[in-house]
């Protein structure tokens, strides 16, 4: 018995020796991988840009690699449209599904709804592309008589539904986590549910709702197959949601796939506008963070 016993304790004392050491492997794991993939796109954006000029790169307005033109501005244009029309199709309908699941739905409704809302974050981008390219532009079409098959505005509107559930299941996430002892303060006091929630709740999980905001903005600005598929191909510096333009990832997505000799500018481009793509998802999750401490409530 007292064998048995030793020998149980030994392995407990074993497995706690090895769990350390098995996260540290994961952890290393993650951030080896972020540390390969920047130093892979630093290392061929080096040798694109000691062939193109930064300046002619960033501040360029004409985008045509195979003409050796690499003005990314278009690129750049085309992904805040998208990015923009996304988020305001999502904020509001997000914010609004979060502040119902949070203060208004009954724990039976929740557990109903909740799960269907995520669903939409499992369906498959190319599934929302050609949704948008079949659907959602002809019907479109229907109000905009000048709109082109292939348009900014039906890609970013299905690129705002796609990401609802982040903005929706995070933000709801954010406001229950407010206690109750609030709700009921302020519930005492005469106020109404709505301006508890407007009032006490909102404010309160503030923090946790611009930070799913911040997140969704940056699955926006990352999303590849939906702006393939429906906003086209054309590298167009406007502002016109009518018209076909091109994003960052839906060039990468052109270059890698495209007659592309390897070694050349236009191969190492990809590899420039991935570098681009990359600084601006960091920024955003840098804000993110700082949006989180700086505005966190803690009870």
């Amino acid at each position: 018995m007292i064998k048995k016993n030793k020998g149980k304790k030994n392995i407990g004392n074993l497995i706690e020796k090895l769990v350390p050491i098995f996260l540290f492997i994961c952890a290393f794991i993650s951030v080896g991988t972020t540390a390969g993939i920047l130093f892979s796109l630093l290392r061929e954006s080096i040798t694109f840009f000691s062939n193109v000029s930064i300046f002619d790169f960033y501040l360029g307005t004409e985008w045509s690699p195979w003409s050796d033109r690499f003005g990314v501005a278009p690129l750049i244009t085309g992904t805040l449209l998208i990015t923009f029309i996304a988020i305001c199709v999502a904020l509001p309908i997000g914010i609004a599904a979060a502040i119902y699941l949070s203060e208004y739905a009954t724990p039976k409704a929740r557990k109903v709804i909740k799960p269907i809302l995520e669903i939409l974050a499992g369906i498959p981008t190319v599934v929302y592309g050609f949704f948008a390219l079949t659907f959602v532009s002809p019907l479109l079409g229907n109000i905009f008589t000048d709109m082109r098959i292939f348009n900014a505005l039906s890609a970013g509107v299905v690129v705002g539904i796609m990401i609802i559930p982040m903005i929706a299941s995070l933000s709801e996430d954010a406001m229950s986590a407010v206690p109750n002892n609030l709700r009921e303060g302020a519930l005492g006091l005469g106020a109404t549910k709505f301006e508890v929630t407007l009032r006490v709740i909102l404010p309160a999980a503030f923090s946790g709702i611009v930070a799913s905001v911040v997140l969704a903005v940056s699955r926006a600005i990352g999303e590849t197959m939906i702006v393939t598929i429906a906003a086209g191909a054309t590298p167009n510096m406007t502002f016109d949601m009518t018209q076909s333009i091109q994003t960052l990832t839906a060039f990468i997505v052109q270059g890698a796939t495209g007659d592309t000799s390897y070694h050349s500018d236009i191969y190492f481009s990809i590899y420039a506008v991935g570098i681009t793509l990359f600084v601006f998802t960091l920024l955003m999750n840098i804000l993110a963070q700082y949006i989180s401490r700086r505005f966190r409530e803690d009870y």
